[in-house]
């Protein structure tokens, strides 16, 4: 059984493909990115570079959709299941935060 505390990011998995924004059934997560060029090779390539990654744990429902659909496992099930807090604002998380999440640290 998989315990579902709250989500963790690994940001520098993160490509910004917005799978995760698009399958969410709360519409909790925002992403912002922008697109770079990248000349390595024959022929340039566009890459998205990840500028901001928030959820927003009043609408989240913990069902783990983005988890699953993450592609590159950017996102996963995180030991800090403490979201307590005295301020609805609080419960947006940014990607320090879920980056602290994954990492198993809490939020001092």
């Amino acid at each position: 059984m998989t315990s579902r505390e709250s989500i963790g990011l690994q940001e520098e998995s993160c490509t910004s493909c917005l799978i995760c924004v698009r399958d969410c059934p709360s519409e909790c997560i925002e992403i912002e990115r922008h697109s770079e060029q990248l000349t390595e090779g024959r022929r340039p390539k566009t890459v998205h570079v990840l500028d901001a990654f928030r959820i927003d744990y009043a609408l989240c429902m913990y069902c783990g959709i983005c988890i699953d659909v993450c592609p590159t496992d950017a996102l996963s099930w995180s030991p800090i299941a403490d979201l307590s807090v005295i301020s609805r604002d609080l419960l947006v998380s940014n990607r320090e935060d879920l980056a602290r999440r994954w990492k198993g640290q809490s939020q001092s």
